[in-house]
């Protein structure tokens, strides 16, 4: 089995929970105008963005931080 790392396997599946949510509810949501359609999209994706880069950096830390414990042994 290929690991997966955290920040990649979260986001993805993130990433495909709110495609589908958006394809199938923005179609029938009248209450709402596009433009504030396409800005909770933009948002929810930048988000997604964001949260990429900080478990990216928690795990490259952490990472770090093994290494330095497994190399004091």
């Amino acid at each position: 089995m290929i690991p997966y790392k955290k920040h990649k396997l979260i986001v993805g599946l993130l990433f495909v929970y709110m495609t589908g949510m958006y394809i199938y509810f923005f179609p029938r949501n009248n209450e709402m105008s596009d433009v504030e359609k396409w800005a909770v999209v933009g948002v929810s994706y930048l988000l997604l963005v964001i949260l990429w880069f900080v478990l990216k950096r928690r795990d490259r830390l952490r990472s770090r931080h093994e290494d330095e414990i497994n190399n004091l042994k």
